[in-house]
């Protein structure tokens, strides 16, 4: 025991003292080697012969010049030392730092905690860190504290508590399987209201409550859900997944039903009088097209874009190949032979209500010559034939022969490798990617000609290149799955187990870390430095930027999950990922509450028998 400049050894109930004439307050005691090390905040010293001797404690290396010391802790043959600059590490009697370019998120330290499994919590002026077999994990910000000034750090069995300047943050641990993982988010959905009319919606907080957004992609966006459902299915044989998937798939279908546009669809659906947020906003800041239904039940987003037929043409294919039966097939096919007839029938473009294609949706060679279209030739190109191979594929329309043929001629395929865009580097957009991977997955299931698979791969293999670094699962696993390949596995699925079970989309701040490095092996392509854990950023639906550093959104904004359980499915059928070799019922699956958290249940007009049922 310290007190002052005096150290004292406990017995029982007595005092002993140990030390006579210091003149340093001893601030912090650790047992290494079976000897006593103290530090004043500015040395470390040994106890010797009942004396602190300051020399003689190392023969290589030492603590940053000028450095403060906060705090020390042994660990095995260690004795880590806590400092503004950093942490030192003693191991006999050679010293070591380690600093940001060695991992350390903040160098700014300012306590030291023993963990559980041999961890060890670093306290910092910028959150709490966790170092866990070598790997150092951040809490800090809105998600995990009150504060990210930390003071101390205490570990119970399951919990962590960090004692900053607002208060207390206690971070729970608990068993999961990535299967309780996927049941969990399906919780989620139904305790925070976000299913609605065979659509999936994220929540936005606005006038007290929690609303659905009706937004500028829900046929899009729900994609990744409908998507979860047949893999899940196909992997199973869950009737309820299987039920779930058909009743998507019919509201994919109603988006061009619902329009007076033989093969168009529409972008999202919305009915009148509901209790939402209706997208206010169109294409390119052009304001939002919303055309009511003759019953006056619903309204429809138009000027629809390249979005909703990737999205389309990716989730009836897979609904057709895993799901459907025999009538299903039929309809569903059908659909896939009007929205891509529809482009091929015009020129290859969607035209509106008005007689002229969207701001978006265009594929033809005079807009892809044009200043608006060029950037985007190689991404066009590439969802063109996307389109009609897998339309000429499942429908055997010659129309779509005829259609790929004519790609040929315009020239399309030259524009198909480099389709990414790389240049400038500080123009690097993440949906385009998304819509990029859509279009992979079609092109490569169903083309059988080699010149356009040799192409086509070159593409894939160019743009994973520069794609993966962001470990981001769903590329990774639609990248394994097309070429067989290597495709970062361990790196992808350790992205799933880290995304936070709350789904609110909190602020964060990375740009003031101190280990932003290019990892190795890796190039950058853009202005960007290192992939962050989803636990110090945000979820998504993997049209965002995990290697984004800040983000303000303060908690008023409830993501979707369907992203995250679809790549769970996916690397399930795909074999990324393997079941669960347990049967503990509570490692596999969550309880249903009958808790409601979010937006009210949906109280509007169903939606309507579609042709095939009438």
């Amino acid at each position: 025991m310290a007190s002052g400049k005096e150290l004292f050894r406990v017995d029982n109930t007595s005092l002993t003292p140990l030390t006579q004439g210091n003149r340093s307050n001893i601030l912090g005691i650790a047992s290494y080697s079976g000897t006593i090390y103290i530090h004043d905040s500015k040395r470390i010293a040994l106890m010797e012969n009942d004396r602190i001797e300051y020399r003689y404690l190392s023969d290589w290396g030492g603590i940053e010049q000028g450095a403060t010391i906060h705090d020390i802790l042994t660990r095995g043959n260690q004795l880590y030392v806590s400092t503004d600059e950093g942490l030192a590490v003693l191991r006999g009697m050679t010293w070591y730092t380690i600093q940001g370019q060695d991992g350390l998120p903040y160098e700014e330290t300012t306590s030291l905690s023993h963990g559980n499994n041999r961890d060890i919590w670093i306290g910092s002026t910028q959150g709490a860190i966790r170092n866990t077999q070598g790997e150092y994990q951040v809490f800090a910000n809105q998600r995990w504290l009150p504060n990210n000034s930390v003071n101390d750090i205490a570990v119970s069995n399951d919990k962590t508590y960090i004692a900053t300047d607002g208060g207390l943050g206690i971070v729970h641990y608990e068993p999961y399987t990535l299967q309780k993982k996927a049941a969990y988010y399906e919780r989620w959905l139904d305790e925070w209201g976000m299913r609605r009319l065979g659509f999936i919606h994220h929540l936005m907080y606005s006038d007290g409550k929690w609303l659905r957004e009706v937004s500028d992609n829900d046929v899009g966006y729900s994609s990744h859900y409908l998507a979860a459902k047949c893999f899940e299915y196909a992997v199973t044989g869950s009737k309820e997944a299987r039920a779930i998937a058909v009743d998507m798939m019919k509201s994919v279908k109603w988006s061009e039903e619902i329009t007076p546009i033989d093969g168009f669809p529409a972008r999202s659906i919305y009915a009148t009088q509901e209790l939402t947020i209706k997208a206010d906003h169109g294409s390119g800041g052009l304001p939002a097209e919303w055309t009511p239904t003759p019953d006056g039940n619903f309204e429809w987003k138009g000027d629809t874009s390249s979005d909703e037929m990737v999205a389309q043409v990716y989730e009836t294919i897979l609904f057709i190949e895993l799901v459907a039966n025999e009538d299903e097939k039929v309809w569903a096919t059908e659909h896939l032979n009007r929205i891509v007839g529809h482009v091929v029938d015009n020129g290859w473009v969607l035209r509106d209500v008005d007689g002229k294609p969207t701001r978006w949706a265009r594929w033809d060679p005079a807009y892809l010559q044009q200043a608006k279209g060029y950037a985007e030739r190689g991404l066009n190109a590439l969802e063109a034939f996307g389109f009609v191979t897998a339309a000429q594929y499942l429908t055997k329309n010659p129309k779509f022969t005829k259609g790929k043929q004519e790609l040929v001629d315009f020239g399309y395929p030259a524009e198909l490798v480099r389709q990414k865009r790389t240049f400038h580097p500080g123009y690097f957009t993440h949906f385009d990617d998304r819509l990029a991977f859509y279009s992979y997955y079609p092109f490569l299931n169903y083309e059988t000609d080699p010149h356009l698979r040799a192409l086509i791969m070159r593409s894939l293999e160019r743009s994973w290149e520069i794609k993966r670094i962001e470990n981001v699962p769903w590329f990774s696993f639609i990248y394994g799955a097309l070429t067989g390949n290597e495709c970062e596995n361990e790196r992808a699925v350790k992205h799933l187990r880290e995304w936070p079970l709350d789904l609110h989309r909190y602020t964060y701040i990375n740009s003031n870390r101190d280990d932003l490095n290019l990892p190795d092996g890796y190039h950058t392509y853009a202005n960007r430095s290192k992939p962050l854990s989803p636990r110090a950023t945000s979820p998504n639906r993997w049209d965002r930027d995990f290697m984004r550093l800040d983000q303000h959104h303060n908690g008023n904004t409830v993501a979707d999950p369907g992203g995250w359980i679809e790549a769970y499915w996916m690397g399930r059928y795909y074999g990324m990922i393997k079941a669960p070799t347990t049967t503990d019922a509570e490692l596999l699956t969550v309880p249903d509450r009958g808790l409601k958290f979010g937006a009210e249940p949906y109280t509007g007009p169903a939606r309507p028998k579609l042709k095939h049922e009438r």
